[in-house]
């Protein structure tokens, strides 16, 4: 009997031990697994911002391309009409001092707006080339 009860006693202290170890595997595991609630959550709450982001570049993207597109053909025109200013200008002119000054005065604020619109152009450009690369970068996988 006194056997027994040793054995049991034992039993017993080897269970508590065993049941122990485990609830203590187990409180880690239920810790870890609530940080990662909390950091998928997290992760959610910064995709969301960063879709919403990506969104707002979209449009802005999508005003440039559309102002771009709409100053093009002026820009071809413009730049045809300045040719065809300097090809007329190559000829012989046969036109007194005043008309000689107001046609070089009229080239010279032609070529200033020209510069201007290539100015703006490259403005554009590059604002467009920047969004490319902050969507790129918003887009790019985590592992890139």
């Amino acid at each position: 009997m006194a056997v027994q009860k040793l054995r049991n006693g034992v039993i017993a202290r080897i269970a508590r031990l065993i049941d122990f170890r485990i609830d203590e595997r187990l409180r880690d595991l239920n810790g870890r697994v609530i940080e990662l609630e909390y950091a998928t959550a997290d992760h959610r709450r910064r995709l969301d911002g960063a879709e919403s982001g990506i969104e707002h570049v979209r449009g802005d993207l999508r005003w440039t391309r559309a102002e771009l597109d709409r100053l093009i053909p002026s820009v071809a025109a413009q730049e045809a009409q300045l040719e065809d200013l300097r090809e007329s200008l190559s000829l012989s002119v046969h036109a007194d001092k005043p008309e000689l000054a107001e046609a070089r005065s009229l080239i010279q604020e032609i070529q200033r707006q020209h510069a201007q619109i290539r100015v703006r152009l490259a403005g554009i450009a590059r604002y467009e080339d920047r969004l490319r690369r902050i969507e790129d970068t918003i887009t790019a996988p985590a592992g890139e």
